[in-house]
């Protein structure tokens, strides 16, 4: 009788939970720091209030997408200006180079949104079910009235973080008391609870559930940083000549007592000793656990430290390790910072040169030109100001040939009104005289001057830019 095939074993298996238990020491202390600034920052900015005048927003930081605006404090970017967001992009970016070349996923460990928030809901999670042997029994228990009550209290806590957390980004976007107190009386427009609640959710299932698997399974950065890791890049590892073999302590023994305390206490439920792994957010973690039983066995701490490829190479032949700054300044972090200073530099340049009026001449094509009944040649433009101030302001327009006379459509004195913070749509004439080098040549070149008048309390002088455009005449 011939046997049924087995069937293949599954190359997908269940989440094993993790519950790192409670440590101390100077990595978890800076992170808690860190956790309690980044989320201060993330809570509090968007409550700070900036006088900007009469007529715009007072909230300091304010993605306005109904205006197509950025408010960053005393900066104000416009849609013609996102060259200034894509360089902080490019920014953040070549600095998350720098940092990972230099000492690894620090970013990871201390201040990347999932590490921050997961951290706050253990932290939630160990206050309401215990340390790790408690919230492991918890687990694997039944459910008894005691595991619900407990669970029922954890996640309502987390969901009310995720809900703080998706309320807190809206608020970037509108005025946050305006939209709180929508909140509040159910009279928010759809888009903007809905946008909560998948903040909300998003927030309660990454940092309650799902964890590890986020940084594991959907961020990209894990596989990306080998490339920009090398042998000199500081990051966290084991001196396995130091500590093996394992095993209580004894002279045939090394410094490791396989106490396991570096794995019980890994958000990510590694083995540390096992060697760089793809799961490790060098979180440090690991190393107050490890130097807090070293002490306890009177062993050097250092067990498991930050420490360079290249220096565990030369402690195991007894060489001292080079000195921690000469790691970080090397040819790839020089170059990375000098692009991350040149990108800030740049568009610090850009903001203080930048003109308060933008401007677009966009001659009329059909016809090129006009000729009157006195034979002056007439052409069209198309003019398209934005005032980019606070208050109303009048705009003057000149041209450069002294031959050639110009007009504004509706306006006063070769001139016209924008409202604050608007857009406005002017069209003007410009005519040379019979016989003018202008109206006997096929085309000719000309720079249209724009003036903007002082606004009082905003402006103390006037702003002034050109524009380069054409003239067409009859030609010979």
């Amino acid at each position: 009788m011939s046997t049924p095939e087995a069937s293949p074993p599954s190359l997908y298996a269940a989440r094993e939970p993790i519950f790192p238990r409670r440590v101390k020491g100077h990595f978890r202390t800076a992170k808690w720091w860190i956790m309690a600034i980044t989320l201060g920052i993330y809570y509090i900015t968007p409550w700070i209030r900036w006088d900007r005048g009469p007529n715009l927003p007072d909230q300091a930081v304010l993605l306005d997408l109904a205006n197509r605006r950025f408010f960053f404090f005393m900066i104000e970017i416009w849609p013609h200006e996102f060259y200034f967001v894509a360089g902080l992009l490019i920014m953040a970016g070549l600095g998350l180079f720098l940092f990972t070349s230099a000492a690894g996923r620090v970013w990871c460990g201390y201040a990347c949104p999932q590490t921050v928030w997961t951290d706050l809901f253990i932290l939630v999670e160990r206050w309401i079910e215990g340390d790790r042997n408690a919230r492991i029994r918890l687990h694997r228990s039944k459910w008894t009235g005691e595991k619900i009550r407990k669970s029922a209290i954890k996640w309502g806590t987390w969901f009310l973080i995720g809900l703080a957390t998706g309320g807190a980004w809206i608020f970037y976007f509108t005025d946050a008391p305006t939209l709180l107190r929508d909140l509040v009386t159910l009279s928010a427009h759809p888009v903007a609870w809905i946008t909560m609640l998948i903040l909300t959710m998003t927030t309660f299932i990454f940092g309650g559930f799902m964890r590890e698997q986020v940084c594991i399974y959907m961020c990209p950065w894990p596989r990306i940083q080998a490339a920009m890791m090398d042998e000199d890049t500081i990051t966290i590892a084991y001196r396995d000549w130091r500590g093996e073999p394992r095993g209580k302590p004894a002279a045939d023994k090394g410094d490791c007592i396989d106490c396991m305390a570096c794995v019980n206490v890994c958000p990510m439920g590694i083995d540390i000793r096992n060697g760089q792994q793809l799961a490790c957010i060098t979180c440090g973690l690991c190393i107050d656990a490890c130097n807090d039983m070293m002490d306890r066995i009177g062993k050097p701490r250092g067990l498991i430290d930050y420490i360079a490829l290249t220096d565990e190479a030369r402690e195991r032949k007894g060489e001292p390790a080079i000195p921690a700054w000469k790691h970080i300044l090397r040819l790839r972090t020089i170059l990375y910072t000098a692009l991350w200073a040149g990108v800030g530099v740049a568009l610090v340049v850009a903001l203080f040169l930048r003109s308060p009026i933008d401007v677009n001449v966009t001659p009329v094509r059909n016809p090129t030109f006009v000729t009157l009944s006195d034979g002056t040649i007439r052409n069209t433009y198309e003019i398209r100001l934005r005032n980019m101030e606070g208050e109303a302001r009048w705009f003057s327009f000149s041209v450069e040939d002294p031959s050639l006379a110009l007009s504004v459509e509706g306006g006063e004195n070769g001139r016209t009104l924008v409202a604050a913070n608007e857009t406005a749509h002017v069209r003007l004439y410009v005519t040379a005289a019979p016989g003018t080098p202008a109206a006997t040549t096929q085309r000719s070149d000309i720079r249209l001057w724009i003036e903007g008048d002082p606004v009082p309390g905003v402006k103390d002088s006037k702003d002034r830019v050109s524009k380069d455009t054409v003239f067409n005449g009859k030609g010979n």
